[in-house]
C-alpha cells in the first residue's frame, strides 16, 4: 500500500487542520493592544497560525473573556502551518490580591460599629 499523498491533497488537508483548530479554540493572546487566536496550547508552550508575528515580550493569555496568565514568551519554531511559542514564565491571574499572612479561619469578616446618638 502507498503512503504517498500529492502536494495539493496534503497542503488541503493542513490547511482543513488549522482551521478545525481555530474553530475549536477559545483560547487568544492579547500583546501591545491585538488580540491573536491561539491554536492550541500545552505546559511549555502554545501555537498561533503561521502569519502570527514572531513576538518575544511580555503577553496576557484569555479564555474568552477569562484572563487565565501573564507569560514571558519567545518564540520558537515553525512547522506545518503553526507558529510555536515557549513560555519562559507562565503566572496565573488571580481573582483576589495575595495575602502576606495567614487568616484565621475565625477572624471577623468586617468591622461593626455602635451608632453614637
Amino acid at each position: 500500500m502507498s503512503t504517498f499523498v500529492p502536494k495539493e491533497v496534503q497542503a488541503g488537508l493542513d490547511s482543513a487542520r488549522l482551521q478545525s483548530l481555530k474553530a475549536a479554540s477559545r483560547l487568544r493572546l492579547a500583546a501591545d493592544g491585538n488580540t491573536y487566536p491561539v491554536l492550541r496550547m500545552w505546559k511549555t508552550g502554545f501555537s498561533m497560525t503561521s502569519d502570527a508575528p514572531h513576538m518575544r515580550g511580555y503577553v496576557d493569555l484569555y479564555d474568552g473573556a477569562i484572563h487565565l496568565f501573564q507569560c514571558l514568551i519567545v518564540a520558537s519554531d515553525e512547522e506545518l502551518g503553526e507558529m510555536r511559542y515557549e513560555f519562559k514564565r507562565l503566572t496565573a491571574v488571580a481573582e483576589k490580591p495575595a495575602l502576606d499572612f495567614v487568616r484565621a479561619e475565625d477572624a471577623p469578616v468586617a468591622l461593626l460599629t455602635r451608632e453614637v446618638d
